[in-house]
């Protein structure tokens, strides 16, 4: 079975995407519905249709009020089915290709206003300021409310290089925001990596898209080699990743979780929906990548979807420690259901479940270690520290080693601080458990 996602171009928060052939659906249909509309439904549908033909202030064509229903009722059962038309089949093709224009940010629709997932990184979002959990209440001149998510989702995109003004509504924030974007072509990079103090790995995934586990297992090999043949521990970074595709994250995933010496399957993520074809379990290989160095996992309210499915493992698994704010929520699984050949529909289907059985649906993964975003000025005296080298006319110790070493180690643990206080604290618990182990 082939698993993809939903991507569109400034956008659609990531889904977990099944595909079903237009035999089999029709198969797996009659064989759990034979029940029929009841009639007087369908002829109360009949009339609304006939009263709008007759007294709606301009013409429509029945083509039009037929794709409308279809989209309302799928419209009101959540925010992640929808009514797929010709166009929207297209670009279902080309959507992890990691390259698309637009402004970067994933969004879903809540209480009809658009949420941010999260801003991708290095998008005119994620520089121009846009957070995840922002509400976005108007493009340009046009209000949100009353908008699908679709609707939405078209007017942000554009021409690369046309502005476009964002109105936010921000937690804490005393009033809007009113930020400016301006379009841009958007290449994805999926892996970023690092050697932090020239024992420790950092790998940043900014989505999960078809190479992205390969990436990152290149990136982890040359981390070793740059540490000298092996590394103490790892930070991975999934902060504002809203997801992508179920098999890369069941890679990433299986990289770090291996079945024990005795052969027990070790389960990554299961789903569980009505669908025969919905019910899935995916367990681990043989092999951890790290050779059980410790991990940190840092995750955020941007976190979604498939960078949830990877947390929820590491944690049930206690392969990692958790680290940062509650993420998303979205533990949904769409199935694209074709109506005929030209259209069909993304509905949901499934929910997924970490291997200890619980659901990530709009409860998210709790970090074991809560770590709020903060920001440290270099002029906070609070976190200077004083010892006894601080110490006017203190005495030296007499060893080798050269002042410049020390300050520029010392200047590098004071940048992280200052640039990144999540993965400053994420550091420091690496290094923690890996002395604790020695």
């Amino acid at each position: 079975m082939n698993y993809r996602t939903i991507k569109q171009s400034a956008l659609l928060a990531f889904s977990v995407i099944l595909f079903f052939p237009v035999s089999s659906i029709a198969a797996q249909a009659g064989e759990q519905e034979n029940k029929g509309v009841p009639l007087e439904d369908v002829q109360r549908f009949s009339n609304a249709i006939s009263q709008i033909k007759k007294y709606y202030v301009k013409p429509t064509d029945d083509k039009e009020l037929f794709d409308n229903a279809i989209r309302g009722m799928l419209g009101g059962l959540d925010p992640h089915s929808t009514y797929l038309n010709e166009e929207d089949f297209k670009e279902l093709q080309t959507s992890t290709s990691g390259e698309f224009g637009g402004l970067g940010i994933e969004v879903t629709m809540e209480d009809g206003i658009v949420k941010v997932i999260a801003p991708l990184l290095d998008t005119p979002a994620s520089k121009g300021g846009v957070k995840a959990g922002d509400y976005i209440i108007r493009l340009g001149e046009t209000s949100v409310q009353g908008l699908s998510l679709k609707e939405a989702v078209a007017l942000m995109r554009g021409k690369s290089g046309a502005p476009i003004d964002l109105t936010i509504i921000r937690k804490g924030a005393e009033e809007p925001l009113l930020i400016t974007l301006v379009r841009e072509k958007i290449q994805i990079k999926s892996v970023l990596s690092k050697l932090l103090d020239n024992k420790y790995g950092y790998i940043r995934l900014t989505q999960f898209q078809s190479p992205t586990g390969d990436d990152m297992l290149t990136a982890i090999k040359q981390l070793k080699q740059e540490s000298g043949g092996k590394l103490n521990g790892l930070v991975l970074d999934m902060r504002n990743n809203p997801g992508g595709l179920l098999d890369s994250a069941i890679q990433i995933a299986d990289a770090f979780i291996s079945n024990d010496k005795k052969g027990k399957e070790e389960t990554i993520v299961y789903t569980e929906g009505r669908l025969p074809g919905s019910k899935f379990t995916a367990v681990a290989n043989p092999g951890d990548v790290l050779n059980n160095a410790p991990m940190v996992v840092l995750i955020n309210n941007g976190s979604a979807s498939a960078s949830e499915i990877v947390a929820g493992a590491l944690k049930d698994h206690k392969r990692a420690i958790i680290v940062g704010t509650k993420s998303f929520g979205k533990g949904s699984v769409q199935t694209i259901l074709p109506l005929d050949h030209k259209r069909g529909i993304k509905l949901t289907t499934a929910l997924y479940f970490t291997p200890s059985g619980n659901s990530i649906q709009a409860k998210g993964i709790q970090p074991d270690i809560v770590v709020e975003e903060i920001t440290v000025t270099k002029k906070d005296k609070k976190f200077k520290q004083f010892t006894e080298a601080t110490l006017n006319g203190h005495l030296l110790n007499g060893n080798k080693s050269s002042k410049a070493d020390k300050k520029k180690s010392k200047e590098k643990n004071t940048s992280l601080l200052h640039d990144d206080y999540q993965l400053y604290t994420a550091l420091t618990i690496l290094k923690g458990i890996s002395v604790a182990r020695k």
